[in-house]
Formats: structure tokens, sequence, C-alpha cells
């Protein structure tokens, strides 16, 4: 199974980077800087292909809160925290939230959306967005391509230690979500 998945990742690599930076592209990113330091992809079209996918993704989400606000509280009501505080975080801080959005976990998806529901510049968004995008993925693939061994240090001790790596995951993920319920609730 892993042979296969190596296998499709060195066939489809730039195209599954694409993809994933379309949706939350984090580990994506890692994983390309990674490849890119093991000589399976080259950084610079990686970084290139990284930073379209994660344009075009958050244009997506921009136009989705633009076109379609009804759906959007109607469908969402779950993430209205998130929404109230990505309008209070564009409000005080205006288009610099715009370009650290990406680096704010679990609201890259809604604040392009909450953004798309003002009445925000579409060509202001798409100018900010496109810069973001690059610089998000030109840092992030940059430095696992830099700290590559040690980050496949890491790959192969989480592959000889699962069961401790596996709580590790859980209690890393739960002290974020925590977080941001409080950071939300405010």
């Amino acid at each position: 199974m892993e042979e296969l998945f190596l296998g499709w990742l060195r066939d489809y690599g730039y195209t599954i980077l694409f993809i994933w930076s379309m949706m939350e592209g984090e580990m994506g990113l890692i994983m390309a800087g990674i490849m890119s330091h093991t000589g399976h992809m080259q950084i610079l079209i990686a970084i290139v292909v990284a930073g379209l996918g994660g344009f075009v993704g958050d244009q997506i989400y921009f136009y989705i809160g633009r076109y379609n606000k009804q759906f959007i509280y109607k469908r969402l009501k779950t993430q209205r925290r998130k929404f109230a505080l990505a309008h209070l975080l564009l409000q005080k801080y205006g288009w610099p939230i715009i370009f650290i959005q990406r680096y704010l976990y679990g609201m890259r998806t809604v604040i392009p959306m909450s953004i798309g529901v003002t009445r925000y510049s579409a060509k202001m968004f798409a100018l900010i967005n496109f810069c973001s995008a690059i610089v998000w993925a030109a840092l992030t693939i940059s430095l696992a391509y830099i700290l590559g061994e040690e980050l496949l240090a890491i790959v192969h001790w989480i592959k000889d230690h699962f069961y401790l790596a596996i709580p590790l995951a859980l209690l890393l993920g739960g002290g974020i979500a925590w977080y941001f319920h409080y950071q939300t609730r405010k």
C-alpha cells in the first residue's frame, strides 16, 4: 500500500499538490518540500503549482461567499462563530488578514467566504490572495526542503512508533481545536 501511494506521488505529484493546495494544503506543501529534497520534484515548479492551487481555491471560496450568501447562512450555521470572527478580523486589520489567513488554522476557507459576503473589492482580494498564495507556497515548501532530512527522520520515527504518534497527534489537534473554540467564544 505504501509503495502504491508513493508511486502515485511520483507520477501525479504536481496534480495532487495543486488539488491539495486548493483545499487546505499545508501537509501537501510539506510533502512537496520533502519530495523536492529527495529529488522527486523540482522545487520551483512545486512552489508555482502550490501557489496557483492556493490562489484558485481561495478565489472559489470568495465567489461562493459573493454569489451564495443565503446558502452560506443556511448551510454553515455551525460555523457562525468563525464567520463572526472573520468579519471582526477584517474590520480590525483590513487587507493584512487576507494575506495571513492561510496561516490561521481552521479559518482558511471561512475567511475568503466571509470576505466574499462583504462588499470588499474582488480585484483587490484577488491581488492580495495571489501574493499571499505564492509567499505561502514558497515559505512552506522551502522550509520543508531545507529541513528534509529532519522531517524524513520524524516520518520514520512515526512509522516505527505509531502507537505513540497517534495519541500525540490527537492531543495536538485537540489543543488547537480547543484554542480556536475558546477564541471564537469571545
